[in-house]
């Protein structure tokens, strides 16, 4: 019989590996044939449609496409065709579904509808096979071979390599990474393996065993990262955990922070983990228990350390102790995070 969990480590340990297998040309060369495509279209708007994690990968994409290549984009509604029946002009957009399994009906829906509308519409999956593929122009394989858990780790990260050497291969115009980029991504790997065995994740769980409730944050890159640990832990241990962007955070939210509320702060070395410098005096104040994800040691405050990299990357490298986190403190609540309950692999909305 398989032990509780087994899965999900095993998907979370695949994770470097995963990463030197989508940059490799195998994968890199059609992301920048994709990437190419997408530049000499010139879209003037960027729509994103996803469910569950996937919504956070493609939170991630909206940040990198607005910040790099300077287009607005924002995230759709899927409800809004499908329940609604709305058939939204995006002529002029790239339209982006972004599934692990490409089998959400919703999502398929959302690009046949922006296809059919004149939108450029691409599928960034785990599937190339799927349903979401078929329906869009242009699709990208995040590579990520198969899942054991229901929990998504693996391919949540490879879902934001794809998008971000996407986003990187239109800035440069011809798909092809500049070297400089290139370079710097093919150090990740070996970066996810360091990362990977800090034991500190593994020591904090029991700390963590009979909290009732807890709050996730960051800035900029980082805020769907603290989305994307609040779901693996309220999917993992049912523990009801709220994310905040740090901004947010203080606009109210931190009324509820108190020593009995555990915050999980990712705080990076750029613009949006400086930002959250205004935050962590405050949670100070309320004399939360802080636990920092990031590079540099935080006054008051236990550290899951991750190595220094550009802001870009840092969410590659910050969800990794979120997860293992997740799965240590599962399995110290007796639960089994590779089977959540009442939970499926793929998740069919209308």
């Amino acid at each position: 019989m398989t032990r509780p969990g087994a899965g999900m480590a095993a998907d979370i340990d695949e994770q470097p590996a995963g990463y030197a297998r989508l940059l490799s040309a195998a994968h890199a060369e059609p992301i920048a044939r994709v990437a190419a495509a997408i530049a000499r279209r010139r879209p003037r708007h960027v729509v994103f449609t996803a469910r569950g994690t996937s919504d956070h990968a493609a939170l991630y994409g909206a940040y990198l496409t607005e910040i790099r290549l300077g287009l607005p984009a924002g995230l759709a509604s899927p409800s809004a065709v499908t329940i609604y029946g709305a058939r939204p002009d995006l002529s002029d957009a790239l339209v982006v579904g972004v599934s692990q399994s490409g089998g959400s009906p919703d999502l398929t829906e959302v690009l046949r509808t922006a296809r059919a509308s004149g939108a450029l519409t691409l599928a960034v999956t785990n599937n190339p096979g799927s349903p979401l593929v078929e329906a869009a122009e242009l699709s990208v394989d995040i590579a990520a071979g198969h899942e054991r858990a229901v929990a998504a780790t693996k391919t949540y990260t490879a879902e934001l390599l794809a998008l971000l050497m996407l986003v990187e291969g239109i800035r440069a115009g011809g798909g092809t990474l500049p070297a400089e980029e290139r370079a710097a991504l093919d150090a990740l790997p070996e970066l996810a393996e360091r990362t990977l065995v800090d034991p500190t994740p593994a020591q904090l769980a029991p700390r963590y065993r009979f909290a009732g409730q807890l709050v996730t944050t960051g800035r900029g890159y980082a805020y769907p990262t603290a989305r994307e640990a609040a779901l693996k832990l309220m999917e993992t241990s049912y523990l009801p955990a709220l994310a905040f962007s740090g901004a947010d955070l203080l606009h109210g939210p931190l009324a509820m922070t108190d020593p009995d509320v555990p915050v999980l702060a990712v705080v990076g070395s750029g613009p949006g983990g400086r930002s959250m410098g205004e935050v962590l005096p405050r949670l100070g104040e309320r004399r939360a228990d802080v636990v920092v994800v990031g590079s540099a040691e935080i006054e008051g405050a236990t550290r899951m350390a991750v190595p220094e990299v550009d802001e870009r990357y840092a969410p590659l490298l910050d969800i990794l102790p979120l997860q293992r986190l997740a799965l240590a403190l599962a399995l110290a609540r007796g639960e089994d995070p590779d089977a959540p309950r009442g939970l499926k692999k793929v998740t069919a909305t209308m």
